[in-house]
């Protein structure tokens, strides 16, 4: 990982008297980032705004750069503002909440020198000042450590422009994560209030809480708390996927609002799919719609929660009666598998099936794991003694052992 671009000046330092740091007349600013993609950063970043108007306060929201792009009324536009408009009640312009969109054309341009930076950070500055006036919080969502970087609008640059304290949303698989903490906490500095684990599966609990908080606080990094990985914010509901992937439901009945997290490819003979199948779980099948024996044996398997087929080609109608019967969906697109495969792994490695239900559910995680109040503070204080760290539960805000929620409605 690349040490912090050095892309501030004199101008955008905190403190200056232009009007671009250290001035009280406006919101209180909390840059919400993460080590790496689909962490829940969105879902966090909105949680905690709805907390912090529960407590009264008036909160508003921006994302300098857009990162997460889809067309909208013939723009393309970030779908996380889009859903803060939705989740918090906001009429702010979008050019405020999103005023770099930071596509592959953008940056292109930039390579090329056709942007200037200095005007960008400005505009960034401009609209923060905007959405700050008369409100006493605004969440800024970042879009990555490193984005940004060809005009000078990675997130600790625009941390020190707006003067933001920092939340951290990182994952924890292993030890080996702690190292993506420690770099982040080098390039925030003192503006890093702390970190928050999201999504962190069972068996590495106890290691986050005996040896990692511990470590962290060591070395003057706070932990906020620790969410389990439940199922409805680790995938992708099948309903999401289609529109992502532009397909066509066949089936009419089977229910579309399961939660896939992988995807299996129907490479195989139908009788070496179905051991295959019946090893995983909350998958959706890939395979030609010109193979229905692999279709019928994926039927058999109560891990596959839809399948989605490729090349155009529909199945009999006895075999989508058959899924009907299963409540297995049944997706359809024109390209090709490999084509699919490839777009479907953009879709479900992204998390995109982010909606009003996701922050709700987002924020009951935070209630019940996680100090709210301290990552609200303006000024969260000192890193707590050890035991003092908000530890990782063992047990409840779970639906089930495996994290499934055992519902399908």
């Amino acid at each position: 990982m690349s040490e912090h671009d050095d892309t501030s000046d004199d101008s955008i330092e905190t403190g200056t008297d232009d009007g671009r740091g250290g001035d009280d007349s406006g919101a209180d600013a909390l840059l919400v980032t993460s080590t790496a993609d689909a962490t829940g950063k969105t879902a966090v970043a909105l949680a905690l705004a709805l907390a912090a108007r529960d407590a009264g306060r008036s909160v508003g929201y921006m994302k300098p750069k857009g990162t997460r792009l889809e067309s909208n009324v013939g723009k393309t536009l970030d779908a996380d503002p889009m859903l803060a408009r939705e989740v918090l009640g906001l009429d702010d312009p979008m050019h405020e909440l999103e005023p770099v969109v930071y596509s592959p054309t953008f940056v292109r341009e930039a390579v090329r020198g056709r942007e200037d930076p200095d005007a960008l950070r400005e505009t960034v500055r401009e609209a923060f000042e905007a959405l700050r006036t008369d409100r006493d919080l605004l969440v800024v969502e970042g879009g990555g450590l490193n984005a940004g970087a060809t005009v000078g609008l990675t997130d600790p640059a625009i941390a020190d422009l707006l003067d933001a304290r920092v939340l951290l949303v990182a994952p924890y698989g292993g030890p080996e994560d702690v190292d993506d903490v420690l770099v982040a906490s080098e390039r925030f500095g003192d503006r890093l209030s702390g970190v928050l684990f999201n999504a962190v599966g069972d068996a590495a609990f106890d290691d986050l809480a005996s040896d990692v908080v511990p470590f962290l606080s060591g070395r003057g990094v706070r932990t906020f708390g620790t969410l389990p990985r439940v199922q409805e914010l680790a995938g992708v509901a099948v309903a999401d996927l289609g529109r992502e992937l532009g397909a066509r439901t066949l089936t009419s009945e089977a229910p579309t609002d399961t939660i896939v997290e992988r995807f299996v490819v129907g490479a195989m003979s139908a009788s070496e799919a179905l051991p295959a199948l019946r090893r995983t779980r909350s998958a959706v099948l890939v395979c030609g719609g010109d193979r229905p024996e692999i279709v019928t044996a994926a039927l058999d398997a109560s891990g596959v929660e839809a399948v989605l087929l490729t090349g155009g080609f529909q199945p009999p109608a006895a075999v989508l009666g058959r899924a009907e019967e299963a409540d297995v969906p049944v997706l359809l697109v024109q390209s090709d598998t490999t084509t699919a495969v490839e777009r479907l792994e953009g879709v479900i490695r992204s998390g995109r099936a982010r909606d009003a239900r996701t922050v709700e559910r987002m924020r009951e995680l935070l209630a019940e794991y996680a100090d709210v109040d301290a990552m609200l503070l303006e000024h969260p204080g000192r890193v707590p003694d050890d035991g003092d760290e908000t530890a990782p539960p063992r047990d409840g805000g779970r639906d089930g052992e495996d994290g499934r929620d055992g519902s399908r409605s």
